[in-house]
């Protein structure tokens, strides 16, 4: 999902005697590897991991860690690893989230399992150093996504983001890192950009893996910064680990108006986001989900009536296998040029 791999593959490399088996990015190949074998009406997250396993598997794998939980997803693995067995791979799938809940005695004895000589100090060490990375990859992330649209020199950021990150992956020490992330701050505040004050802001809301995986909404966030956009996403993994609980609370108090109940995986939390855009006066909203995922469809209704309390454009996308590039670029093109016309 997204360079969230980087740390991943950091913290199991210093704490396990093993070999990793970097999952290949997402390509046509991948999609159509995960159709040809899922559930037709199954949402399109299952289909992607599904087609990254057999490719990690062809690749050698013979053990397979799996976050899941927040929907449908928590109940995935196991049909996932029967699916894969019936095509005769042999392998160990491990889930390190059970009923949505991170189980510490769980995850200690898979470890210890994988390697005997596992030290409880060494892991919460590289545990510490990871967690610090996700949350300054994040923050990176956001500066970059509020003015890439912007840049004089085209991949200015993109080039030194894909620096930082090589250099995230060589450090021994969570001083090192903080001192890299630094250094690395100044100098995407150096990159020239030409943003005007009262740019065109739009933010994005949707389901967690089609938000945070470019290649599953067909790298929406660059089309969108190629028409002069400030972008504002809430959900990273940062966010995940540490806030969404937070914003479920104050979403159930602050938006009363618009929803009784807690509302399953992002749908709480959406609502709330898409109210928060339309107080600070933001140009647009864009709603991303996988096909078929049924908290985010159960969702539209009320962020359309935020949406019309606010006076915000809203415009839905679902992404799935067969999803159209190019009407995915049409219809983001058609968005922009109403946004424009309203600003006019």
């Amino acid at each position: 999902m997204a360079n969230y791999y980087i740390p991943a593959n950091y913290l199991i490399k210093n704490i396990c005697d093993v070999e990793i088996i970097e999952a290949p990015f997402i390509t046509t190949q991948t999609i159509e590897l995960g159709n040809k074998y899922s559930p037709e009406f199954v949402c399109t997250p299952f289909k992607y991991t599904l087609g990254t396993m057999i490719e990690c598997l062809d690749k050698g794998a013979n053990m397979l860690l799996q976050f899941g939980g927040g929907c449908r997803y928590g109940y995935y693995s196991e049909l996932q690893e029967q699916i894969l067995k019936d095509l005769g791979y042999k392998f160990e799938l491990v889930n390190l989230i059970t009923a949505g809940k991170i189980n510490i005695k769980k995850i200690y004895k898979i470890i210890k399992k994988i390697d005997k000589n596992f030290k409880v100090s060494k892991g919460l060490y590289y545990l510490y150093i990871t967690v610090n990375m996700i949350k300054y990859m994040d923050k990176i992330d956001d500066y970059i996504r509020q003015n890439i649209g912007f840049e004089v020199e085209k991949n200015s950021f993109n080039n030194l983001l894909k620096e930082m990150l090589e250099k995230f992956k060589t450090v021994n020490n969570p001083i090192q890192l903080y001192i890299l992330y630094k250094i690395y701050f100044k100098k995407f505040k150096k990159i020239k950009i030409n943003k005007p004050k009262n740019c065109l802001k739009v933010g994005i809301i949707g389901e967690l893996y089609t938000l945070m995986e470019p290649f599953s909404n067909y790298f929406l966030e660059k089309e969108l910064a190629s028409f002069n956009i400030e972008i504002k996403r809430f959900t990273n993994v940062n966010y995940l680990l540490f806030d969404n609980k937070k914003i479920v609370n104050k979403a159930l108090k602050k938006s009363k108006k618009y929803m009784k109940y807690k509302m399953c995986a992002d749908s709480s939390t959406n609502v709330y986001w898409a109210k928060y855009l339309g107080i600070n006066k933001y140009d647009g909203i864009i709603h991303i989900k996988s096909s078929f995922c049924t908290p985010e469809i159960g969702v539209m209704p009320i962020l359309d009536k935020i949406a019309n309390d606010y006076n915000i454009p809203i415009i839905y996308f679902s992404f799935d296998a067969n999803t159209s590039e190019v009407g995915i670029k049409t219809r983001l093109e058609a968005f922009y040029d109403m946004l424009e016309m309203r600003r006019k």
